[in-house]
């Protein structure tokens, strides 16, 4: 994962998990523990993420990150962008499909 999608993969985690902890995230995305957090205080920082609060059933404190108005807002606008990059490469890719077939004489 490229580090400028980060902030993606986390806001569209965040929707479908808010209370995955931040060693959790980490595992998930191939980070570091430090890179998660930066991360989340700068979304939180930029008011695109809420960080409440709760307890968990083994008493320790946790946290649900929710996503702020800003947050969705935000979350779609990079979901626009990503999917629009991710076009580019998936015709490139195309392009480069066909040229292998026809230099290994492929249907």
């Amino acid at each position: 994962m490229p580090p400028q999608d980060l902030p993606y993969y986390l806001l569209c985690q965040l929707t479908r998990e808010p209370t995955a902890s931040q060693r959790n995230l980490a595992e998930r995305f191939d980070v570091s523990l430090g890179k998660i957090n930066y991360c989340l205080r700068a979304l939180v920082d930029k008011g695109l993420v809420k960080a409440n609060n709760f307890k968990r059933s083994d008493n320790k404190l946790a946290y649900a990150y929710v996503l702020t108005p800003e947050g969705l807002e935000e979350k779609s606008r990079l979901t626009k962008a990503f999917l629009k990059r991710k076009l580019v490469e998936f015709e490139a890719l195309q392009r480069e499909i066909e040229t292998l077939r026809q230099e290994a004489h492929e249907p």
